[in-house]
């Protein structure tokens, strides 16, 4: 077989330990005899990364296969790796895989995703199954987000979560190899030449919803997005960025968790469908409390969601400015 070259882009912040530690996760894996570069890219974190991950490169002898790009600024998860990715040069690797620094390769992830993606050329990208850290299966595959799934979504309510299955933006944990609309950003393999046709990441998006932007435009290419199962990673969700997915906390979400909501709702979906959307979620949140309420149990809305999501999301879209972040 001959071998064919693997970018691996892995963006730190803060992580250097966990970065350090994805890393070797990959070097201690055969590719299936292919041949990888890897590109850390530190993203301004103040506490010191830079230099720590530099010492370990060199200790550890991988200079020749790990470079370490500085950024100037935290410019998020999109920006950081294109830092990377707009800077290839030939010969260009036929693929990148992009990794959180939060996830470890469980087995031969790299040499599973590029032989799936040598063996269906429609594919333009690949997403590896995930478990977390206790090595469960958690989600790693979804539909595109709508208003009807972001109404499931929200109020979290089983018999309307099953009547609205179809449009759930989550597919199930144990779901097999096939196409579906976008796969977890943790852990999947792009061909570049599919990314170079879409300009790569928008930059216009800080953290969240970057990864489910850039696969809906290589769908809109033509190019199927796949999750395959068979190719594992384990990923300590929230380590690397302090926020978790699905309802087991009320912890307030960021103002970037908004802004990246708006724009991803507005540049795809148009801003009447947008309107719709938030007034979905809206009515979901609404009736998750009153259930919640109903049953003793305790509303999943995010902190600060309601006063939150107008100022920074909803005002916008109503040609208003948004309000800061309080």
């Amino acid at each position: 077989m001959s071998a064919i070259n693997v970018a691996v882009v892995i963006v730190n912040y803060n992580t250097a330990t966990l970065t350090l530690n994805a890393v070797a996760s990959t070097l201690n894996k055969p590719h299936g005899g292919r041949s990888i570069a890897i590109h850390v890219v530190d993203n301004a974190s103040p506490k010191g990364d830079f230099d720590v991950l530099m010492r370990a490169i060199a200790d550890r002898g991988w200079a020749s296969t790990v470079t370490l790009h500085a950024s100037a600024l935290n410019v998020g998860f999109g920006s950081g790796n294109n830092m990377v990715l707009e800077k290839l040069a030939a010969p260009l690797p036929t693929y990148v895989f992009l990794l959180n620094p939060d996830a470890m390769l469980e087995n031969d992830t790299i040499g599973i995703l590029a032989d799936f993606l040598d063996a269906h050329p429609g594919a333009a990208a690949a997403g590896a199954g995930i478990a977390n850290h206790e090595g469960v299966p958690v989600t790693a595959a979804f539909r595109f987000p709508g208003v009807l799934g972001t109404f499931a979504a929200a109020l979290a309510f089983g018999p309307v979560s099953r009547l609205l299955r179809k449009w759930e933006v989550p597919l199930s944990p144990t779901t097999p190899t096939q196409p579906v609309g976008w796969v977890a950003g943790a852990a999947v393999m792009v061909r570049l030449e599919a990314m170079r046709r879409v300009g790569f990441f928008d930059p216009a998006y800080f953290l969240y919803y970057e990864e489910v932007d850039l696969m809906r435009q290589l769908s809109l290419q033509g190019g199927e997005i796949w999750h395959v199962a068979e190719a594992r990673v384990v990923h300590i969700e929230g380590a690397a960025t302090g926020v978790r997915s699905g309802h087991d906390s009320p912890k307030r979400l960021p103002a970037y968790w908004y802004e990246s909501w708006r724009h991803y709702f507005m540049k795809n979906l148009g801003r009447t469908r947008a309107i719709s959307a938030a007034a979905a979620w809206y009515m979901g949140a609404i009736g998750n409390t009153v259930l919640e309420l109903l049953r003793g149990g305790r509303p999943q809305t995010p902190k600060g969601f309601y006063g939150d999501f107008w100022r920074i999301a909803v005002r916008p879209l109503l040609g208003l400015r948004p309000l800061p972040y309080e």
